[in-house]
Formats: C-alpha cells, sequence, structure tokens
C-alpha cells in the first residue's frame, strides 16, 4: 500500500509539473502565413451574393491562401450529373489572382451541418454512399490537378471527430477517400484534420501527409448551455505539433483559427451584442496573436464570410482589421 501511494504521489507530482510546464513555457512567435477559409454554400446562406464575398476577398483584401469547401448537394444535385460551374469559377478567379487553394473534398466538408448530402443520397446503405463519395472525390481531383492554384487536396472535414449531421462511417471509408486522391493526382499532398482541443492528432497523421487543426478560443457549450473559455496555452498546441513531427514526421498547420463567434443559432437570429460576447474585434486581434504563439506555421481564418456580412451591415471593422492583417 505504501508502495502504491509512492507512485500515485510521483504520478500526481510529474502531471502537476507537466502542466506548470505548459502554462509556463512560451514558444517563440514566429511570422505565421495567413490565409482564409471559405464556403460557398455558407456565404450565399448568409450574404446571398456569395461570389462578391469571394472577389472581396481576392481584390480587396488579397488574401492569397484560400481553404475552399466544397459541397457535395451543390455539385451533384441529381445521382450521376455534376454542375461544375461554380467551383470552376472559385479555381480560376484564384488561378487569375495568383492565390493556392486547399481544396476540402469528401462528404464532410466545412460548415454546419458538416456533413452537406445531396437528397437522393439520404436513403442509401453506408456501402453505397461510400461508393458515391470515392466517385465524387475521384471526379473533383481528375477536374482540378491541372489547375496551378490547387496545392493540396483536403479529405474530409475532421473525420474523426464525430460532430454534425453525419451517417455512420468507419475509418476505412476515409482511407478509401485517400487512395482515391493519390490514385488521380500523384503530385500533391493529402492533408487530414483533426480538433484541436479534442484530439491527439495521430489518426490524422497516420493517413495524411500534412495534418490541420482547429484552434478556438471562445465557444458556446451547448449541454449546459454557456459560453466556454479554451483554458489551453499556445505550448499546447506546439508540443502536440512537435510529437507529430517527431513521431510521424508530419507538419501541422492551424487550418481552422477563430475569427468570427461561436454561437448557439445562426448569426442573423443572434442579435450582434450576444455575437459580441464571444467574439469581438480584441478578440480577432488575441487569437491571431495566440496562433502566432503556438509556432505553427500556417493559419487559416475561420470567418471571411461574416466579415463580409457584417461589412454589409454597417460594421467593416472586422474586414477593416482582416485587410491590415493581409498586407503585413
Amino acid at each position: 500500500m505504501r508502495v502504491l501511494k509512492r507512485v500515485v504521489l510521483l504520478v500526481v507530482i510529474v502531471a502537476a509539473a507537466f502542466i506548470a510546464f505548459l502554462f509556463i513555457y512560451k514558444p517563440k512567435p514566429i511570422g505565421v502565413v495567413l490565409g482564409v477559409n471559405f464556403s460557398q454554400g455558407f456565404a450565399q446562406s448568409l450574404n446571398g451574393d456569395w461570389k462578391a464575398n469571394y472577389i472581396g476577398l481576392l481584390k480587396d483584401l488579397k488574401v492569397k491562401n484560400i481553404k475552399l469547401g466544397t459541397n457535395w448537394d451543390l455539385l451533384e444535385p441529381e445521382r450521376g450529373k455534376f454542375n461544375w460551374t461554380d467551383l470552376d469559377w472559385q479555381v480560376k478567379e484564384a488561378e487569375k489572382s495568383g492565390a493556392s487553394l486547399i481544396v476540402v473534398v469528401g462528404m464532410k466538408t466545412p460548415r454546419w451541418p458538416e456533413c452537406h448530402i445531396p437528397e437522393w443520397v439520404k436513403n442509401l446503405s453506408r456501402d453505397e454512399i461510400g461508393k458515391e463519395v470515392v466517385n465524387l472525390v475521384s471526379g473533383i481531383v481528375g477536374r482540378y490537378k491541372s489547375s496551378p492554384a490547387v496545392k493540396i487536396w483536403q479529405v474530409e472535414n475532421e473525420p474523426f471527430f464525430r460532430f454534425g449531421e453525419c451517417p455512420s462511417y468507419s475509418a476505412d471509408f476515409v482511407k478509401d477517400e485517400v487512395r482515391a486522391v493519390k490514385s488521380a493526382d500523384k503530385s500533391r499532398q493529402v492533408l487530414i484534420t483533426e480538433s484541436g482541443e479534442f484530439s491527439t492528432w495521430t489518426s490524422a497523421a497516420k493517413l495524411g501527409d500534412i495534418v490541420g487543426t482547429t484552434l478556438y478560443r471562445k465557444v458556446w457549450f451547448s449541454p449546459l448551455k454557456f459560453y466556454f473559455n479554451y483554458p489551453f496555452p499556445p505550448s499546447f498546441y506546439y508540443w502536440k505539433a512537435w510529437l507529430i513531427k517527431k513521431i510521424f514526421g508530419k507538419e501541422v498547420i492551424d487550418t481552422e483559427l477563430q475569427a468570427e463567434p461561436w454561437t448557439n443559432l445562426g448569426f442573423q437570429k443572434t442579435p450582434l451584442e450576444e455575437q459580441y460576447r464571444t467574439f469581438d474585434l480584441q478578440q480577432f486581434r488575441d487569437n491571431v496573436e495566440f496562433a502566432r504563439e503556438t509556432a505553427l506555421p500556417q493559419a487559416y481564418l475561420w470567418g471571411a464570410e461574416w466579415w463580409w456580412w457584417m461589412k454589409n451591415q454597417g460594421h467593416p471593422e472586422y474586414w477593416d482589421y482582416a485587410k491590415e492583417l493581409f498586407k503585413s
């Protein structure tokens, strides 16, 4: 019993020392390369004129790095009948502006409800859905692999984090998609993303060439209905990335840096005063500085559609601050 107590005490001391080290150690801030996330579907639901939002990013903000989400329901509204018009336009505009794209492919891509599934898919079996998704992924990669704007393919969005309105799927489902990408385009790397706060990132590191992490600071915690500040310091992300590099030889980038409010309802239904509780201009500045302090080399801001929406609501300060960020 005495030996057991000593072992427990040692474990507690080591754990306490490690936690203290996390909060004391500060990685050297770096000049992080900034980009933005963009979702046609979300921008359209929020702003209506999603093309103006996209052109604003390229021409006004002069963004050079975009993580571009694709929506299955927009691309294949009828089985076997693809509508490439809008995605063709987005890729071409990026080419004309000299921007680089991470193209997100698959069933689970950015923005709620996460899985953007056409109506015709909803009565299919899991195996049938898997085959259709591989067909979708192969089609996207085959169509755009010759574009100089496309730099990386991202397969699914946080596929190992069970969040959103999605049918059941397995790790093999994601592996099949990665194989499809690699078969269609052997020249580009595959990015797999995971939750920054609730994952070790090892599943993504085993499957992807690059690992992507989310980074949120203040969120709405639905089960208990309150706003929650994540307590993790920048070194939490730095050391996780360091371990992934040492163990798997994979680079970690920040693919989703919070740059908009996290609210219980949609922005149109949430008063501005409530939105400011989770995200005001100072929080925007703090989050960018926090990202620099993690020493991750890239950070893709999550909120470009909201900045444009706020600008059109008579609150251009977020858009204007982003403009200053991309000048530097």
